[in-house]
């Protein structure tokens, strides 16, 4: 047993306590299990079904807001309201893994997400797909992290390695079946349901995957983590305090309540990192370890990630309500339109390692700066055809954009991780992942709420250049700021040095 301390101002501060660690080519000693090809199998597509769903629901929101008359500010809390709720509860979904078993946890993740999949195929109206939606991101912040634990947990050297590749291809090739699945079922109308199919068919495939979960090892860590419970009520307070205001304030006429709903964010904000702070200083580790966010690269990296990750939310919500309601291209045609975005991410991500290794930080603003040139290419041609643009103009820029994502992500990920401790790793990742899914949801509650707005009173197509044009902007930001990331291959000099 050993117990990981950080030197802060003068201070000892105990992050964790972690198990004795093996070597890499060690056998894993937790009740030593080995992951058979069955078990990764099983765990992929636990994986894939929440990865597969963020985007087939975009392809399909003009279908949901045509059928349940929603408008496109409520038609956002589908997207924010899972991002928000999964961003919130990710990292507890992961604690709760540790101390109750990966095993179990991926069982009930996976068995409610199968249910949740089926009230949102069932929703009656938007209020119940909603809240069937914000049931669903609680289920998938309990499933997903436990793929990645249970991998760590039930493998090692070579084997590790090659699960470990495979996961990140499934997550690739979930992209893109996202994309062409979620226009297909919606174009294809089957049995009438219209939309519907998109989470219906999560059904049988949870069930598939519930029935071979006995393949699945079990594991638990010795001396897990609790759960930030108040860490965990002020994050998701603060988010929804935003979030709300900004998606449902115009539709009702800006209400009193919006502005001090928007006026307590700060308070809960400030709230939140006392309590973090007091948390560390007791010897907790709290949901988001103040420790942690003083490393250099995590510090620089999130700031970076918020940011991007902005842009990428609205980016993906704005596009798919344009390509339909404004150039006309049915569910289909938006799903084909986008399809070599996801292409262009998965290949981009599977060179981006070799890109790294030869070539350091500088990956990530050259990918910037290609997502760059795919934006503006996309206003070149959407902006002087409206609307009669086709989806073969639209290959190009999109192919772009998803190239140049496919690089910056990937790459930013292990850049904002590179200064972390390998002892803290965990924690490291479980803030990156909650920044993350935070932005994507802020995205779409702000960006994607300026474009409702200038759609109703300007129009679609001004309301798209405006809110492209921004993620432009952001994007040369985010180039800016990348420059100042550390170089992966310096090892970790600088954040030893900061600690």
């Amino acid at each position: 047993m050993s117990t990981l301390w950080y030197q802060s101002r003068g201070r000892r501060i105990v992050v964790a306590v972690t198990s004795p660690t093996t070597s890499p080519t060690s056998p894993p000693t937790e009740h030593g299990s080995t992951l058979t090809t069955a078990g990764l199998l099983t765990l992929l597509l636990g994986a894939a079904l929440p990865l597969v769903d963020f985007f087939i629901v975009n392809v399909a929101l003009p279908a949901i807001g045509a059928d349940l008359g929603a408008n496109t500010a409520t038609l956002e809390l589908v997207i924010a309201g899972y991002g928000v709720t999964y961003a919130v509860l990710l990292v507890p979904g992961g604690r709760l893994g540790d101390a109750y078993g990966r095993k179990r946890l991926f069982k009930i993740g996976l068995a409610a997400f199968t249910v949740t999949s089926l009230g949102c195929g069932l929703a009656a109206n938007i209020e119940v797909l909603v809240a069937a939606r914000v049931a669903q991101a609680a289920a998938a912040a309990l499933l997903l992290p436990q793929v990645l634990s249970v991998i760590q947990a039930s493998t090692y050297g070579e084997h590790r390695s090659r699960a470990m590749g495979r996961y990140g291809a499934n997550a690739g090739l979930s992209m893109i079946a996202g994309q062409l699945l979620g226009g297909v079922l919606v174009a294809a109308d089957i049995a009438g349901l219209g939309w519907r199919p998109i989470f219906l068919v999560n059904v049988p495939i949870g069930l598939l995957g519930l029935l071979a979960t006995r393949s699945v090892p079990e594991s638990r860590s010795r001396d897990p983590l609790r759960v930030d419970l108040a860490g965990t009520a002020l994050l998701g307070a603060a988010l929804l305090c935003l979030l709300i205001p900004l998606t449902e304030g115009r539709a009702l006429g800006w209400p009193a309540w919006t502005p001090a709903s928007l006026a307590a964010v700060p308070l809960l904000l400030v709230a939140l990192a006392v309590t973090q702070r007091r948390a560390e200083r007791s010897g907790r580790v709290p949901l988001l370890p103040p420790t942690v966010l003083r490393v250099p690269s995590m510090r620089r990296g999130l700031a970076v990630t918020s940011v991007f990750f902005t842009g990428f939310g609205a980016f993906m919500f704005v596009c798919a309500v344009t390509l339909q309601e404004g150039l006309g291209f049915g569910p289909l045609g938006a799903g084909l339109a986008l399809a070599p975005l996801a292409f262009g991410f998965f290949a981009a991500s599977l060179a981006s390692t070799r890109l790294v290794s030869r070539f350091g930080q500088a990956v990530a603003p050259a990918g910037f700066m290609i997502q760059l040139a795919g934006l503006l290419l996309l206003l070149a041609v959407v902006l002087p055809g409206w609307p009669g643009v086709t989806v073969l103009y639209l290959l190009p820029a999109t192919l772009l954009c998803g190239v140049g994502q496919g690089l910056a992500v990937t790459t930013l990920f292990r850049l904002v991780l590179s200064g972390v401790p390998a002892d803290s790793a965990g924690l490291g990742s479980g803030v990156l992942a909650t920044t993350q899914q935070a932005a994507l949801a802020l995205g779409v509650g702000t960006l994607g709420s300026l474009f409702a707005e200038i759609a109703v009173s300007v129009g679609l197509r001004e309301a798209f250049g405006l809110v492209i044009g921004l993620q432009a902007v952001l994007t040369v930001l985010v180039t800016v700021l990348g420059r100042a990331l550390p170089d992966p291959r310096g090892g970790q000099e600088e954040a030893a040095s900061d600690l």
